[in-house]
């Protein structure tokens, strides 16, 4: 397994991102609406992984720094966009991986909390943000009215000697 920082626009994004954009379409009726600019998850202000097994790329995630906004938004917040693992890779742990990556980054560039959006329809993903210490916060973007949404963060934490550290995540698997 091994963990590549792309562009949100490299051609295994690309590809990932219409997987999971069916996946939307099968569950919801369509495909996710959020306005998504490559250039937002370029470092220092996001970052896009992909994980790949055996040479062929398997899961993805990014996050893309957002402040305070009318939408819901606080500042400091660091937003997880597009996080997938394809069906045949599922169960192995990836999903984890990439989040464990993605928080440790938005950390490192000064993010103060992970926030998400997902729905009601992707039981696995509520599970997996639960067990990681995901709790729900005030809803945001542009479905933030959506009765199938589901908002949920994590505080990025700076201990007290000044050191970025992440809080401790529920062992339950």
């Amino acid at each position: 397994m091994e963990i590549r920082t792309v562009r949100y626009d490299h051609p295994d994004a690309v590809a990932l991102t219409e997987r999971v954009q069916q996946e939307y379409v099968q569950r919801y009726g369509e495909p996710d609406a959020t306005p998504m600019d490559p250039a937002q998850f370029d470092p220092p202000g996001g970052l896009f992984l992909i994980c790949y097994l055996d040479g062929q790329p398997v899961a993805t995630g990014g996050w893309r720094a957002q402040d305070a906004a009318p939408e819901g938004h606080a500042d400091g917040d660091a937003e997880l966009k597009r996080m997938y693992v394809v069906p045949e890779a599922r169960g192995r742990g990836l999903a984890r991986r990439v989040l464990a990556e993605l928080e440790a980054s938005a950390s490192a560039a000064g993010r103060l909390r992970m926030v998400l959006e997902t729905g009601e329809l992707q039981p696995e993903a509520i599970s997996l943000y639960s067990s990681c210490g995901y709790t729900p916060v005030t809803k945001f973007g542009v479905y933030r009215d959506s009765p199938l949404s589901v908002h949920l963060g994590r505080s990025l934490t700076v201990a007290d000697d000044g050191v970025r550290a992440l809080p401790r995540r529920s062992e339950a698997r």
